[in-house]
């Protein structure tokens, strides 16, 4: 394949220009406003999860390869891509460090006592397994469920009703409406009512999963409490509850630049190989080169001797998050359009493996700090490896 292509790609997918230009003219749109008038020329289109992409957008169309830089696939008509010759490449695992710094970061700024208490993971698959194995390097009473899984692959494996009994439930399944285990208000208002009282739910998985009217309802009786970073009618959340939950974030747990660049990244290789070629590695930039403009580390400001809380709320804050969204509706614009514009203009935020403590001595913790990726002094980041194929 020689001819120059046309690429139309979402405008949020970090670093496209600098590795699809070399194939033909990209196209850059916001991701809710790609329609089948943009994409009907077009030979590629990559996506984020806010393009639904189906037979609406794509019937009649010249595409012939979508990828999208996300984990997710609900978003993608596989079996209409799949019956059409289409070929689609997702990114499985590109941000999973990202959301595990989202939830670690946001229970520390919710309760700086949470290591302390019980938390289950509802969906171990790349997010919710790295996640397991940080909150253990911190002695966490961690406890998964994933109907999907066998105690082969996955330690402390318990039945749903089990996990529903921890302080702390976080989500982190897909989103399905069908199947044997369909995910859509799998926490509706008899499940969250098995939620024992004060119990804080974190999701960072899809919004559907929850019924944000259910959780609305125990936010105000005082019976629960919510960090949400994914909503039910996105970016038309519901004002009320993002003014009821601990933390509400417009959908950025895994927008951590690293992450970010990761899937483009994944997406590139799968198109590589699309076009018939075997290795993109000594074609392509590597990550350290796509990150250089950003140094090889984010400095932490932090003093000697900083605490756990303190050193994990300096690599990253959601609260910050949070209060741009608020301020944003405080100063008259629309949620729903301040939603998509934090998401657009989100600044780079590094990986707690991409975040080092400053010269000057150890802080306290050390080991504990070490355990979720963030760098002791004058130590260099690890070479960063995109993850393969599938």
């Amino acid at each position: 394949m020689n001819a120059r292509l046309r690429i139309v790609a979402d405008e949020n997918m970090v670093r496209v220009r600098d590795l699809f230009e070399p194939y033909g003219e990209v196209i850059t749109a916001a991701g809710r406003s790609i329609d089948a008038a943009l994409v009907a020329d077009a030979d590629v289109l990559l996506v984020r999860s806010v393009t639904n992409v189906d037979a609406a957008l794509l019937a009649g169309s010249r595409v012939r390869f979508v990828g999208s830089a996300t984990i997710g696939t609900d978003h993608v008509d596989l079996p209409w891509l799949a019956a059409n010759g289409i070929t689609f490449a997702n990114s499985p695992g590109c941000n999973a460090d990202a959301v595990g710094d989202y939830v670690i970061a946001a229970l520390t700024a919710c309760e700086s006592d949470w290591r302390t208490k019980s938390v289950a993971i509802i969906g171990c698959g790349n997010v919710g397994s790295r996640l397991y194995r940080r909150l253990k390097s911190l002695r966490v009473d961690c406890r998964c469920y994933d109907p999907f899984l066998s105690p082969a692959r996955q330690a402390d494996l318990v039945t749903f009703g089990q996990a529903l009994e921890a302080d702390i439930v976080c989500l982190h399944t897909p989103l399905t409406q069908d199947g044997s285990h369909p995910t859509y208000h799998l926490f509706d208002a008899s499940v969250l009512d098995c939620l024992n009282p004060g119990a804080l739910l974190l999701n960072a998985g899809r919004g559907e999963v929850v019924d944000n009217t259910a959780l609305l309802t125990r936010i105000h009786s005082g019976r629960l409490r919510a960090v949400l970073d994914v909503w039910e009618g996105e970016p038309a959340i519901n004002p009320v509850l993002l003014n009821s939950v601990e933390i509400g974030t417009p959908h950025i747990a895994g927008y951590s630049l690293e992450g970010r660049v990761r899937g483009t990244l994944m997406v590139y290789d799968a198109f590589y190989q699309w076009l018939g070629r075997v290795s993109a590695e000594d074609d392509r930039p590597s990550m350290d080169t796509l990150l250089a403009d950003q140094g090889p580390v984010k400095v932490l400001t932090v003093p000697p001797n900083a605490g756990f809380d303190e050193v994990v709320l300096a690599a990253y804050d959601p609260r910050e998050d949070h209060r741009r969204l608020l301020a944003a509706v405080d100063q008259g614009e629309a949620l729903e359009t301040a939603f998509d514009r934090l998401r657009k203009e989100y600044p780079y935020r590094r990986e707690f493996q991409y975040s080092q403590l400053p010269d000057g001595g150890e802080t306290a913790p050390m080991a504990e700090l070490v355990g979720l990726g963030i760098l002791p002094p004058e130590v260099a980041p690890q070479e960063d490896h995109v993850p393969p194929l599938c």
